[in-house]
């Protein structure tokens, strides 16, 4: 990787979004670009959400704040105040792009505006993400990542059938939001490069969730089916559940159940490995994979067949499953959790994670590496997030500020 240059060297971006942003600096982050963190003076709100390293709550703590700030600059300012607005327009000259998550009509930065951007910065792209977008009757509503999932339509199909929808465990709807930013600002950069032209990047924290159902139109297309909550199963048009999550020795695995070559395949060679572990009953021994249809199976035939498959996959391990999928060409896979993926050696030999240091903390602390690889450039996390104003000082510098000056604005609450 040494040698290589990061696809986005020389481009700024100056983030003032909140965690419903963060994911898009990250990435632009790791694209190459010179992305400042701007927090308020004492650090963002958003310092404050947990986890927290070691469990000690702090604003240098939390996880939440290392995992989207990397790769970042941080800086604080308060552009409410005069000076603190002056500062903030010198540095938009300075800047190629202007991330912010403010709800419409509400700004702590006086001019936060796309006109009035592109007079100080005629080319400036600015990307504005919100929970329901600038524009449509709830453009005003402020929401929660849960409010979000909830009226994208995400929650519906979350679940078990029997019971309410879930919400899934970590906040979704910001990581699909900030993707399409960072999406929609190079789609725009594409754009000033060929115009000279700056423009206006608008996203929904609802529109982008929603996006993700896309394949729900044609089950209702083809089979007259609205998808629902089907939790561990699968359902089919004749209201038929099969399972795909099964429980195993340390964790889950999946598996599903398909006629046809290649699931009879899969079929005949489970059953091979049960028989060997002598728990394969008489039925499933003598049944005819080929001849399985999802669409015409009934409820009685699943069952019957799932029943000596559930209690086989309750003595083995993640790893048998995955050795078994390699080794015996069975369509099977184990459901990782957070230390399996810190393990996988996959990942390892991809070079996925990293060490990177904190002082602060005595330690170093495992990251992901990248989230994407290049043939030509380098996209690799480049460090931790910043602690509160960590680059003031560098940074005002380039504004010709010296420490006197910052000095000065620090005990003014301006930075």
């Amino acid at each position: 990787m040494t040698g290589r240059e990061r696809m986005l060297r020389g481009y700024r971006a100056l983030d003032l979004t909140d965690e419903t942003g963060f994911f898009c600096g990250k990435i632009l982050a790791e694209l190459g670009v010179d992305v400042i963190k701007v927090e308020r003076p004492g650090g963002d709100p958003s310092r404050e959400s947990g986890p927290f390293w070691s469990g000690a709550r702090g604003p240098e703590k939390s996880l939440y704040w290392f995992a989207y700030n990397a790769s970042k600059r941080g800086i604080t300012l308060d552009p409410g105040r005069q000076e603190g607005a002056r500062l903030f327009r010198e540095l938009v000259r300075t800047a190629d792009f202007v991330l912010e998550s403010y709800a419409p009509g509400e700004s702590s930065a006086p001019g936060l505006d796309y006109e009035e951007l592109a007079r100080i910065r005629p080319d400036i792209i600015l990307a504005s993400i919100t929970p329901f977008g600038r524009t449509g009757p709830y453009s005003r509503y402020r929401a929660t990542d849960l409010t979000v999932m909830g009226m994208s339509g995400e929650l519906f199909l979350t679940g078990e059938a029997s019971r309410p929808p879930l919400n899934i465990s970590l906040p979704q709807a910001c990581l699909h939001a900030g993707s399409d930013a960072a999406v929609g600002c190079m789609i725009a950069h594409h754009h000033r490069r060929r115009t000279g032209q700056g423009q206006r990047v608008d996203v929904s924290l609802q529109q982008s969730a929603a996006w993700f159902l896309a394949q729900t139109i044609p089950h209702w297309e083809l089979d007259r089916l609205i998808l629902g909550r089907v939790g561990t199963y699968r359902t089919s048009s004749r209201g038929t559940l099969q399972r795909q999550v099964w429980p195993c020795r340390d964790g889950f695995i999946f598996f599903f159940m398909i006629g046809g070559q290649q699931g009879a395949k899969t079929g005949y060679q489970l059953v091979r490995w049960m028989q060997e572990e002598g728990m394969a009953d008489d039925f499933l021994a003598a049944y005819r994979w080929e001849e399985f249809d999802m669409a015409t199976a009934t409820q009685e035939l699943i069952d019957r067949i799932s029943r000596p498959i559930a209690a086989f996959f309750l003595t083995r391990t993640k790893k048998e499953a995955l050795e078994a999928a390699v080794s015996r060409n069975i369509s099977i896979c184990p459901l990782m959790g957070n230390r399996d993926l810190l393990d996988d050696p996959n990942l390892a030999a991809r070079q996925f994670w990293m060490q990177l240091e904190h002082p602060e903390l005595g330690t170093a602390v495992p990251y992901p590496r990248r989230f994407v690889r290049s043939s030509a450039n380098e996209t690799a996390t480049r460090s931790r997030a910043p602690r509160v104003g960590e680059h003031n000082r560098e940074v005002y510098g380039e504004l010709g500020l010296g420490p006197e000056q910052l000095a000065r604005l620090e005990e003014a609450g301006v930075i």
